[in-house]
């Protein structure tokens, strides 16, 4: 009996899905949960909130998005969010471009990035 190989695909919902080269996603490192409930928080300062809100929050291990000037938002998974999200925090309101897989699954966008898939563009 022959074996045949091949090619596997993720199947997901009605989408399918292939092993793409990296890409990479420019836009500004926020607090998805700020951000969510006011557009106006891409600053690191937030309205009644600290001066250090969004990176208080991104050390507290809540989720850290990446927002694009034409307002796609990323949530940022992998290495750069590990440990309480550690390589992010020093970042939370800059302009970032982060280099990862990027996914779309029922219109959640997100970017997984390993260690050496940050770079700053401008604070």
């Amino acid at each position: 009996m022959k074996k045949v190989v091949a090619l596997a695909a993720i199947v997901l919902g009605s989408g399918v899905f292939a092993l793409a080269a990296p890409t990479t996603v420019t836009g500004v490192l926020v607090d998805k949960a700020c951000y969510t409930k006011d557009k106006a928080n891409t600053t690191n300062a937030h309205k009644g909130m600290g001066e250090t809100c969004a990176a208080d929050c991104a050390k507290k291990g809540q989720q850290v998005a990446l927002v694009t000037p034409t307002g796609d938002v990323y949530d940022v998974k992998g290495e750069v969010a590990a440990d309480m999200n550690a390589k992010l925090v020093p970042h939370m309101s800059h302009t970032m471009a982060l280099t990862g897989e990027v996914t779309d699954v029922k219109g959640v966008k997100t970017i997984t990035v390993p260690a050496a898939g940050l770079k700053m563009v401008s604070k």
